[in-house]
């Protein structure tokens, strides 16, 4: 299997800043504190986007006057253009006839003299056929399906309008959609595109279909002094041609549209494209859950924040986990030491009640700790998914509370889409109440135990990871185990990558004895046991060659090994990975692929940030990451398309035989070919390869 490795950190950038600029989140928000958001704190881009899916709205509805409105007090130039108004003008009418009042049919007659008859005189060539034409639906009903009218009737015409209006004022304000959603919708295109051309199936066609829907928003239309730009490079016609599936002249039309701006164009033709916006916005919230970017909103206790008299003590009975919770911060004042010295704790108790606010700015992360206990022991009997998990998460819960208030405070609170309300007033009032009985139905809806532990469970999950993100190799290995004392036998490569990291941390402090330990009583085993980890062995131990470099901080990508044990551990205790991860996977693997074919590279990865998604710096992890052990551990559930890429890639995407097929092929032949025969760029440049290149020759033989 082509195991597609994904710099998950890029990820989460890209979907933070989606998540900011949409307006999902209170970014200054903690879990804690609830502040309202007002429109003051909206940016430009965002009301741009606003006003836009309004006037949408607007037109979708039939009513074209708060459409005039809108457009008068935030885009004026639109109706400076005289076609888009007798367009305007005209849906205007139509709807006033649709109203079916003897009012009605009088202001449609007003609508006639004072501003569709005058706008028709200098609109475009056609526009007076246009207005004679459209008298009829005085005299043919909406319903008659015989009318020369029934077109002018339809309300298909109120979202064709819609549509088109919205790709002019997105272009004309900047106003493009995040860069995460175009590079998703540019993505799956990409997807979809492969597998009917491979003819295989797609393993995430249950996402794709419902995320990127069919239809799109009809193209903005050039003004008629664009018609006499300059011609514009067959590179750039096509590039765009083929990235966004227009035609050759559809190309043209949209890079007249943008001035020559091939960016500008390919940006505006991915915006065209429909997302289904509550998917999205549910695959990027199930993400930041997952990653602990976002609080999952689900474990707010009713009562606040309580203090227990003692908290619980390692070596106690396994408590039990009930609807309600006690919470206690507590200065750990114990010996308690990990490898790398750090736990200086201070003795430092803290009494919160329900009523008090909490800074929790003020609170030091690393200083508290979080400690839970219960009033019953029947949680783990009742709602454990797996009873040889059970001892495991106990003793985690009781002894690693690592994850502590500190690093909690740090997550956003989700808020959803509230576009109405947030434009329209200030949310002071309404903020609180609206998400806390968001959460109340999130609690009526699912029995507590299962919230605490699906809770329980992601924070023990996201607890290990910011140990591994912190290099505590050492520490992670040892809860892991006493979660489960199997994992390691059914993932011995990630065992593998945290031996190398401690190993490698141990050479950095200059403690090489300690350091050839782990070598010989771990990594040396391991990879007698699996010759595809002796490469990176090998590799690992050239480092003590290297004294007084930062070994960890050069050889290993910690943020990419934190990944792979969540979702390895996540699996163990019945944590599904999230969506987006798998359709990521999926949709990058088919990226790679696709420009192997093409034999060329991505004109518009950077530009979507493709290129850094791709971007996984692990010198030493390399090889083990690709062996099957580790593919099987980290990529379970999430199948790819495949096709066999085992050769080597070249810089521009293709592999040597791809190379040797395009070697006898000029770029212009190429670009010949794709023109007159409107083939994709990879049948163009098979086709050349069976006629020693001579562009002549194959136009030729396919019109003979």
């Amino acid at each position: 299997m082509d195991s597609t490795l994904v710099n998950w950190e890029a990820l989460d950038r890209l979907v933070l800043d989606f998540a900011k600029s949409e307006n999902l989140i209170d970014d200054s928000a903690s879990t804690i504190s609830f502040p309202s958001s007002s429109p003051s704190s909206f940016s430009s881009s965002y009301q741009s986007r606003f006003i836009i899916r309004q006037i949408r709205r607007f037109l979708e509805s039939g009513d074209i006057d708060s459409t005039l409105h809108l457009l008068r007090s935030h885009a004026p130039f639109i109706l400076d253009d005289r076609r888009l108004l007798f367009r305007l003008q005209k849906q205007k009418f139509m709807e006033l006839l649709r109203r079916g009042t003897d009012e009605a049919r009088d202001s449609a007659i007003e609508c006639i003299r004072t501003a569709l008859a005058p706008c028709a005189l200098d609109a475009y060539p056609e526009a007076y056929e246009e207005f004679k034409h459209i008298l009829l639906a005085f005299i043919y009903d909406k319903d008659d399906q015989n009318s020369p009218v029934t077109e002018a009737w339809s309300e298909r015409r109120r979202f064709e309008i819609a549509g088109l209006m919205s790709s002019i004022l997105r272009a004309h304000l900047q106003a493009y959609d995040p860069v995460f959603s175009m590079t998703l919708r540019y993505l799956i295109s990409i997807h979809k595109g492969f597998c009917i051309h491979q003819g295989i199936s797609s393993p995430i066609s249950d996402l794709t279909e419902r995320l990127l829907l069919e239809e799109r928003d009809p193209p903005a239309v050039p003004q008629e002094s664009f018609y006499e730009a300059p011609p514009f490079d067959e590179v750039d016609i096509q590039a765009l041609a083929h990235a966004v599936e227009l035609t050759r002249q559809g190309a043209i039309d949209s890079l007249r549209f943008a001035k020559g701006d091939l960016f500008q164009a390919f940006q505006n033709e991915l915006c065209r494209m429909k997302v289904d916006v509550s998917m999205l916005d549910e695959l990027v919230r199930e993400y930041c859950v997952y990653r602990g970017i976002v609080d999952s909103g689900l474990s707010l206790p009713s009562a606040g924040l309580k203090t227990l008299a003692e908290p619980l003590k390692v070596g106690q009975s396994e408590p039990g986990y009930c609807s309600s919770r006690n919470y206690s911060f507590e200065g750990d004042n114990t010996n308690n030491k990990h490898s790398d010295g750090e736990n200086s704790v201070s003795n430092a108790h803290m009494n919160v009640s329900p009523e008090d606010s909490v800074d929790v700015n003020s609170i030091q992360g690393t200083d508290v700790e979080l400690r839970y206990a219960c009033e019953s022991t029947s949680y783990y009997e009742d709602c454990s998914t797996s009873g040889s998990h059970q001892s495991g998460i106990s003793k985690v819960l009781q002894r690693n509370r690592n994850y502590t208030i500190g690093e909690r405070s740090k997550r956003k609170r989700w808020r959803g889409r509230q576009d109405e309300e947030d434009y329209k007033q200030d949310l002071n009032a309404t903020a609180t109440s609206t998400n806390l009985s968001r959460d109340k139905q999130g609690l009526e809806k699912h029995p507590s135990a299962d919230i605490n532990a699906r809770d329980d469970k992601n924070e023990i999950v996201l607890g290990m990871k910011e140990l591994v993100g912190r290099g505590m190799a050492a520490e992670v290995v040892e809860e892991v185990t006493a979660l489960d004392p199997n994992f390691f036998m059914q993932n011995h490569v990630l065992l593998f990558q945290l031996k190398q990291v401690e190993f490698l941390k141990l050479v950095s402090s200059g403690d090489h004895t300690s350091a050839l330990k782990v070598a010989s009583s771990h990594l040396g085993p391991i990879a007698s046991r699996d010759p595809s980890l002796l490469k990176p062995l090998k590799e690992t131990l050239l480092a003590l060659l290297r004294p007084n470099e930062d070994a960890l901080g050069k050889g290993l990508p910690l943020h990419a090994l934190s990944t792979s044990l969540q979702v390895a551990i996540g699996q163990k205790l019945g944590i599904e990975e999230p969506q987006l991860m798998k359709l990521m996977r999926a949709t990058l693997h088919t990226h790679n692929e696709w420009f192997k074919l093409q034999m060329c590279k991505d004109r518009f990865e950077s530009l979507l940030r493709i290129d850094s998604l791709k971007d996984v710096n692990a010198p030493l992890l390399s090889a083990c990451s690709m062996s099957k052990s580790n593919a099987d551990s980290c990529t379970h559930g999430s199948s790819q398309v495949t096709i066999s890429s085992s050769t080597r890639v070249s810089e521009d995407g293709s592999s040597p035989t791809q190379e040797s097929s395009r070697d006898v092929c000029d770029e212009n032949a190429i670009l010949k070919v794709m023109e007159f025969l409107a083939l994709p760029r990879a049948d163009a440049i098979h086709l050349l390869a069976q006629y020693n290149g001579n562009a002549e020759t194959v136009i030729q033989q396919i019109f003979a």
